[in-house]
């Protein structure tokens, strides 16, 4: 148990330190995301490719599960030998996604609307929100970018710090039992 600890206490503390680089240098961080989803894309394409031939004999379509996953393979390898245009795309694509999302949230706020939900509009001005957001977001993709390395860096600090306080609590629930088999008279062997 105590290696584990040591190793979740390395963890935490990497994670924290890699969340503040991310924070620090957004352009580095951008560059880093962009591998990572090509290099994802690339695996998840030869992950589906292999299982598609392991399955072509009792699961039907197995030909399109064999298309779908060569494209997948071919856009994993385009992201990571285009890494520079994936990671200048990443702030737009952001942006775009953002601005769908908030006219998506407006059109279920008027459903909330009709089955009589009384704080419909609050719904609604968060997708308006979300939309002149996302514009704001293709308006200034530098800004998009630096928010987005900021949001990957708080993320990955957040995952640390939830390492470093399941150590603590780790600790707590040793010193617990600990506890109890003093009380009742137990020796550890």
């Amino acid at each position: 148990m105590k290696s584990t600890k040591i190793w979740l206490a390395i963890a935490g503390i990497l994670l924290v330190v890699l969340g503040i680089f991310c924070i620090a240098k957004p352009t580095a961080t951008l560059f880093t995301t962009a591998w990572l989803i090509g290099l994802l894309t690339l695996f998840a394409g030869i992950s589906k490719l292999m299982f598609t031939f392991k399955t072509q004999a009792f699961l039907p379509n197995s030909g399109t599960r064999a298309l779908s996953a060569i494209l997948e393979i071919i856009v994993g390898i385009i992201f990571l030998a285009n890494n520079f245009f994936v990671a200048f795309s990443l702030p737009v694509i952001f942006a775009l996604w953002v601005i769908i999302e908030g006219v998506v949230i407006i059109v279920n706020s008027f459903d909330y609307k009709r089955v009589g939900f009384p704080h419909w509009f609050v719904i609604l001005l968060l997708g308006i929100c979300g939309v002149v957001l996302g514009i704001l977001g293709l308006k200034n993709p530098d800004v998009t970018a630096a928010t987005l390395s900021t949001m990957i860096g708080i993320g990955v600090i957040a995952m640390g710090c939830s390492y470093l306080f399941a150590l603590m609590g780790i600790n707590k629930f040793e010193n617990k039992v600990e506890d109890i088999r003093q009380k009742i008279g137990i020796d550890e062997q």
